[in-house]
């Protein structure tokens, strides 16, 4: 089973443009390293954003959040972007997938 990362965030007013680029340059990161899984971002209707990645194991994990890069957006993140956030990193203890013949 794999390592989970889920994260809740709210934006500042007025900081949207610059942080979608920095977002998109993450995930464009994120996605060419080895053991990452994938990826999924929300936005609920109370403007509440949430972000679940996936990694093979807690080293590709560790790896994702020590990387320069990364380490710089989550600065700017709290000095930028942010007016609140609450990371989850969590070790997958089960998991099931189903997908109806019909859907492929």
């Amino acid at each position: 089973m794999g390592v989970v990362t889920v994260f809740r965030s709210r934006l500042r007013a007025g900081v949207e443009a610059e942080y979608e680029r920095v977002a998109e340059e993450m995930e464009r990161v994120v996605a060419s390293m080895d053991g990452f899984i994938d990826q999924k971002f929300y936005v609920a209707s109370d403007g509440e954003r949430v972000t679940i990645v996936r990694f093979r194991d807690w080293e590709s994990q560790r790896r994702w959040a020590e990387l320069p890069s990364h380490r710089e957006a989550q600065r700017r993140g709290r000095e930028e972007f942010y007016s609140w956030y609450d990371i989850r990193v969590c070790e997958e203890r089960s998991g099931h997938e189903f997908e109806h013949p019909e859907s492929s």
